[in-house]
C-alpha cells in the first residue's frame, strides 16, 4: 500500500528522489537540462510529498505558488521499478488536495515533449494543454498544462 506524507524540500527522501529525477531528465533533455534546472531550485519549493511503499521512498512531487490563485506542480517522479502502479496518480491527487486546502483554484505545470508518460498521466488526471507560460514561452521542448480544481 502506498503511503504519502506531506513534508518540505529539506526532507532527505525527497532530495534523494529529486536527484534521481534530475539524472533521468539529464538523459532525456540532454543539453537543454541546465536551462530547466534553473527553475527547479529546491530552496523555492516548500510544499512537497513523498510516497512510500513498505517504508521505502518511491515517488515525489511538489507544488508552489505561481500566482495568488494558481499553484504550479513540480518535481513529479516515481522510481522506474514502481511505475505503472498508480503511484504518480496518488501523488498528483495529494498535491491537488493540498493546493485546494491552500486556496488555489488552478494547477499548472510544465513537462517535456520527451516525457510522453508524464503527458499521458496529466491528461488522464484532467489537465489540458495551454500555451507555454512564464519562462517556458517559446521553448520548443516544453509542454504546459492546467487544471481547474473542483470545489468538492
Amino acid at each position: 500500500m502506498v503511503k504519502i506524507i506531506r513534508t518540505d524540500s529539506n526532507n532527505p527522501d525527497f532530495r534523494d528522489l529529486v536527484a534521481l529525477l534530475d539524472k533521468d531528465l539529464q538523459i532525456r533533455d540532454g543539453e537543454e537540462h541546465s536551462f530547466y534546472g534553473q527553475f527547479n531550485k529546491l530552496d523555492k519549493i516548500r510544499e512537497t510529498v513523498v510516497a512510500y511503499i513498505d517504508e521505502e521512498p518511491v515517488g515525489s512531487g511538489a507544488l508552489r505558488a505561481y500566482t495568488d490563485d494558481t499553484a504550479e506542480i513540480k518535481r513529479m517522479f516515481v522510481k522506474p521499478q514502481f511505475r505503472g502502479k498508480g503511484i504518480a496518480q496518488n501523488i498528483l491527487a495529494a498535491l491537488e488536495t493540498w493546493a485546494k486546502e491552500l486556496n488555489f483554484s488552478t494547477c499548472i505545470l510544465e513537462t517535456g515533449k520527451k516525457q510522453p508518460e508524464a503527458i499521458s498521466l496529466y491528461q488522464k488526471a484532467g489537465y489540458i494543454f495551454i500555451p507555454n507560460y512564464g519562462q517556458y514561452q517559446n521553448v520548443e521542448n516544453s509542454v504546459s498544462m492546467k487544471k481547474i480544481l473542483s470545489e468538492n
